[in-house]
């Protein structure tokens, strides 16, 4: 849900990169005369100026216009650019978590599919989200059948993992392996 927000975030930021300079340069688009009403040009006292004067002043205009929009394309590049470094290492963080000491300390939830018969050293554990784990402890449980089991894999001290079974007392030690 975190990466669909700054995604739909980042696709407004574009949006608003292609039609602010857009809407700026429609809004000044032309001469002052056109853009203004007679009332309104007369009141400005721009009807006292030579046209060379308008011509000028309308340049000077559109300059500022146009530096206006360039520094909000900028802006708004930047900020797309910044999300994506964000969005970037946050999936670096959950891709490689349980490898070394990597991302927060918040355990990991998931299920284990299929049928849960135990824990044994050597055993594999794959779970719903990808994640394959290796139990390296000689931690046992038998007689145990669970289906679709509901997992938490939870950072210990060192860069240790543990394996905790919903409904079972006993937690394997284990190492990401994949």
């Amino acid at each position: 849900m975190r990466y669909s927000r700054l995604r739909l975030l980042a696709c407004a930021a574009v949006l608003m990169s292609l039609s602010l300079p857009a809407l700026a340069q429609r809004v000044v688009d032309g001469d002052l005369q056109q853009q203004m009403s007679p009332a309104e040009f007369k009141a400005a006292g721009l009807d006292k100026l030579s046209p060379q004067e308008m011509a000028s002043l309308n340049n000077w205009l559109q300059g500022k216009v146009a530096a206006a929009a360039a520094d909000a394309r900028e802006q708004v590049r930047e900020q797309v650019r910044e999300q994506a470094r964000e969005e970037g290492r946050q999936e670096v963080i959950v891709k490689n978590r349980g490898f070394f000491d990597f991302g927060s300390k918040d355990p990991i939830d998931s299920t284990l599919p299929g049928e849960f018969t135990g824990f044994g050293k050597g055993r594999t554990y794959t779970l719903a989200n990808g994640q394959v784990w290796e139990q390296t402890d000689a931690a046992a449980v038998g007689s145990v059948r669970k289906t679709d089991a509901k997992v938490s894999v939870i950072p210990g001290i060192s860069g240790v993992w543990y394996l905790r079974v919903e409904g079972i007392n006993t937690r394997a030690k284990v190492r990401r392996v994949k």
